[in-house]
């Protein structure tokens, strides 16, 4: 890893960066960094958002492991810059993360990510999640997507992904209420439970992140919306 190091948390926020990431927060300082500087210069990270990197992004992401079992695989599909994959696979060593993302350039930045941080728990795969479900993709236990796309189509895309028993964490804002409301029809055609709004990190974070947590109880076989035309990414 860098010996330069990145941006520390605020001091308002030391205390629930240091629960999040434990003996690890200088990974989670050096991952800052690459966010703040060559995510900013690449296009991944906005510089409007350079500031905030602890509030809206790490910490906003680490405390999703709450959610998440012990030694758990997780997929994160259209991981961008790896927010929550690479957060999660700082925060938790027992877990084994697969960053899915399509595009060359943001697949670039994770695999250089995870070679700088020595993240052997984790590895990238260049490819869009309906793609990994026609190949011997090895199912996850969890699923985790974050700003990707609304839940009828994220349903579509993140339940094949999941062993039979899984979950998907659909990391969401304040409408995530009215989403569930207007989406859960289509969630449960897709072979999902009923959805079940979550928040993770209270008493840490002010507002808590919201989750949207889908169960997959029925077999999937495609990743196509009803019409039968496979749904298109944003």
């Amino acid at each position: 890893m860098s010996d330069h190091r990145g941006p520390a948390p605020p001091p308002e926020l030391a205390s629930a960066a240091a629960h999040c990431f434990g003996d690890r927060i200088d990974l989670a300082v050096e991952f800052a960094r690459l966010l703040t500087t060559d995510g900013v210069v690449r296009g991944l990270i906005g510089p409007r958002e350079a500031p905030r990197i602890w509030t809206r992004h790490l910490l906003n992401c680490a405390v999703v492991a709450e959610l998440i079992e012990p030694d758990a695989r997780v997929a994160d599909v259209g991981s961008g810059a790896g927010l929550p994959g690479i957060v999660l696979a700082v925060a938790r060593s027992d877990l084994s993360v697969v960053l899915i993302e399509p595009l060359a350039r943001r697949s670039a930045f994770l695999s250089e990510v995870v070679e700088s941080l020595g993240l052997t728990n984790t590895e990238v795969v260049r490819a869009r999640a309906e793609d990994c479900v026609r190949t011997r993709f090895d199912p996850a236990d969890v699923v985790t997507a974050r700003a990707v796309a609304p839940l009828d189509r994220l349903a579509l895309w993140c339940l094949p992904l999941c062993i039979e028993g899984g979950r998907v964490l659909a990391l969401k804002g304040e409408s995530a209420i009215e989403e569930v409301d207007a989406h859960r029809p289509a969630v449960l055609r897709a072979g999902g439970g009923d959805p079940i709004v979550r928040l993770c990190g209270e008493g840490l974070l002010d507002p808590p992140t919201t989750v949207v947590e889908i169960p997959r109880v029925a077999r999937t076989t495609t990743a196509r919306s009803d019409t039968g035309r496979r749904p298109r990414r944003r």
